[in-house]
């Protein structure tokens, strides 16, 4: 049995009333007496009518709705992000509509077609790690639907964006390895493609040469779907644990990278920190309940999907073009855990 939404005519059809006589009552007309006006609000509520979303958007030109665009809602990052979307999106009245890249190129172009062809009135994208060619987003934006960035940007797009300090997060968690006695840190990192991958290892090299050690390449490994895919990590350990020189350290740049890391580690019968230690990004909400508890760098994820949001809304109803934008850098936690507790000599 199809679903079939009550209408206007129900209403009308319901109190013998005309259906012009009803709309005018559910706009509150002064044409329409308060009486009558009343017996049209009770009958509405009776039948548990809602207003066409989509013939108010052809009304007034606008949806309210966003629309969100992520590599998974699985990771909790993510997860964590679209907390902070909502709880500004529907206070201020929008509704929010989220779409999964799953870290593929083609699946986020998909969405991006379905979203804009839905009439949301803005996007909130992070890029998939597939995605070096912003062309589908730069087409939207040059037909004017607003679009911030945030987490994985593309600097060609000039718009918002919303991002955590990535450079500081990974200097600061290299140099408390180093501070802690380790010498041979290796980096576990995402594609090549992201934002996120070369601001992280930028932050990793500058810490290991503040501190006058040469970063070695075949230390750094880049795992291109960031843990998506468990034997990539797997792969990408194996191969610093059977180095000759191998690492006496692991810095990861992502949720999954870092969680996986330390999974493959005590698969291996590694321990850690007392063979290798870990510290990573991760917004993981049971780290201190891993064995080891793990130390690592929690980014503002639910500021930052806040943060996301009030700038696009800014856009939606800014009553001239926005030309000036702005690049917001949040602050992340470092914290300090078991598993990269001081070396023991």
């Amino acid at each position: 049995m199809k679903f079939e939404a009550v209408t206007i005519k129900d209403i009308a059809k319901a109190l013998g009333l005309s259906t012009s006589t009803v709309s005018r009552a559910l706009r509150d007309s002064h044409e329409i007496s308060a009486e009558t006006k009343q017996l049209v609000l009770d009958c509405a509520e009776k039948l548990n009518y809602r207003p066409n979303p989509i013939a108010l958007s052809l009304k007034e030109k606008r949806s309210r709705s966003i629309g969100v665009v992520v590599c998974e809602i699985a990771n909790n990052f993510f997860s964590q992000i679209i907390n902070g979307i909502e709880s500004i999106a529907y206070d201020r009245g929008y509704n929010v509509i989220i779409s999964q890249s799953h870290e593929s190129y083609e699946r986020e172009v998909m969405d991006l077609h379905y979203l804009s062809s839905r009439s949301v009135d803005g996007l909130l994208i992070s890029v998939s790690t597939e995605t070096n060619d912003t062309s589908h987003i730069r087409a939207l934006h040059e037909k004017g639907l607003p679009i911030v960035l945030f987490d994985r940007i593309a600097d060609e797009i000039k718009t918002h964006t919303v991002v955590s300090d990535n450079f500081q997060g990974a200097y600061d968690a290299t140099e408390h390895l180093i501070k802690n006695g380790y010498k041979k840190i290796a980096a576990l990192t995402n594609s090549e493609f992201l934002s996120i991958t070369s601001e992280r290892l930028a932050g990793y090299r500058e810490a290991l040469l503040a501190h006058d050690i040469k970063p070695i390449n075949s230390w750094v490994k880049h795992c291109f779907y960031g843990g998506m895919i468990f034997s990539e990590i797997e792969e990408a350990v194996n191969n610093l644990l059977t180095q000759k020189n191998k690492p006496d350290a692991i810095f990861t740049t992502s949720d999954k990278l870092t969680t996986g890391c330390l999974k493959t580690l005590i698969r291996r019968g590694i321990r850690v920190p007392d063979e290798i230690a870990v510290i990573g990004f991760s917004n993981t909400d049971i780290p201190e309940l891993l064995n080891p508890s793990l130390s690592v760098i929690r980014q503002p994820a639910y500021e930052m999907g806040k943060a996301a949001t009030e700038l696009l809304l800014q856009l939606i109803e800014s009553k001239r073009p926005v030309k000036e934008f702005e690049k917001r850098v949040l602050t992340p936690e470092i914290q300090i855990r078991d598993s990269s507790g001081g070396r023991k000599i």
